[in-house]
């Protein structure tokens, strides 16, 4: 049997309306796809800035435990100042950080790098006792607090190591570093310090 001519052109057509009929749904998806990414994108924010609170010249109060991760409750006091400088125009801040006490004196310093691409910073603690660099402490800050995160050596073992930065102003700062020896589930703080600004203007910190 011979079909008629016109069929091919029947079946192009039939095609072409079923594919017209699908690009609404095509372009919402499209669309909904494109506001997805939009959201993404402005929900990773640029933390370059984080640290600008930094700054300037510090009065510093620290309270160390003295014997971390065994039970004890001794702590011991310490007053001193910290001079934060920027570096690399903001992506890389350099503290330098001195207290005394009846517990002796400490002498530090501590580079914080950013990272663009992951928007992350990384804390480089040393101490001039042992004039080598820590290995960094990793994280960032969301809705004012920054959380550091990482694994170091302590009696032995493996724990967890955090740091965090919380009620935040122009003028004042607190942080706490803490171990965790079960995997993050508890915390123990053991250095918790306070700063004060020295009305020396940040401008003299660059």
């Amino acid at each position: 049997m011979t079909l008629p001519r016109h069929v091919p052109t029947c079946l192009l057509m039939c095609t072409l309306i079923a594919s017209l009929q699908g690009l609404p749904g095509l372009a919402q998806q499209n669309s909904d796809a494109a506001k997805a990414a939009s959201q993404a994108a402005a929900a990773a924010r640029d933390g370059q800035h984080d640290f600008d609170f930094e700054l300037g010249t510090w009065k510093i109060h620290l309270k160390r435990l003295l014997h971390p991760l065994t039970g004890s409750t001794t702590w011991v006091e310490f007053d001193g100042t910290s001079v934060t400088r920027k570096v690399w125009d903001g992506r890389a801040f350099l503290e330098e950080f001195e207290t005394d006490g009846a517990a002796g004196h400490i002498e530090g310093l501590t580079l914080r790098l950013y990272n663009p691409q992951s928007r992350q910073w990384s804390l480089y603690w040393a101490n001039s006792k042992k004039g080598t660099l820590d290995q960094p402490t990793i994280g960032e800050f969301k809705n004012g607090r920054g959380e550091f995160y990482d694994m170091e050596p302590f009696n032995g073992r493996q724990i967890l190591v955090r740091y965090v930065w919380s009620d935040i102003t122009p003028n004042s700062a607190h942080f706490e570093q803490s171990y965790s020896d079960d995997g993050g589930k508890t915390w123990e703080a053991n250095w918790i310090t306070d700063q004060t600004r020295v009305n020396d203007g940040p401008d003299k910190a660059h």
